[in-house]
């Protein structure tokens, strides 16, 4: 019989909820993914992604949840009352510039 040991780990509640939804979806249980996560750590011996979060990239509508998506707008809403707009050329360049786009 397999040993196990108890993870305790506290994030966002929202961020749980969201990732547990997806994973219940394709029939997995957060106790599996743990599982999977720390294998894949000892077969690597390290982290099994690369775990960089300086690359900015933009997230198309459909990848963000209904907060995240209503957050984003209500910013296009404030900087349209604050007299911040931008012409299409400008958008464009801004993209370029961040992206490489």
């Amino acid at each position: 019989m397999v040993s196990t040991s108890p993870v305790t780990a506290w994030i966002d509640t929202t961020l749980k909820d969201s990732a547990e939804g997806i994973l219940a979806k394709q029939g997995i249980t957060p106790d599996s993914l743990i599982q999977m996560l720390y294998s894949q750590i000892v077969l690597r011996n390290g982290i099994p992604f690369d775990p960089c979060f300086t690359t900015k990239k933009p997230t198309a509508i459909g990848g963000m949840t209904r907060a995240e998506l209503e957050a984003e707008l209500w910013k296009g809403i404030e900087s349209i009352s604050n007299g911040r707009v931008y012409s299409v050329e400008e958008v464009d360049k801004m993209f370029e510039q961040d992206f490489g786009a």
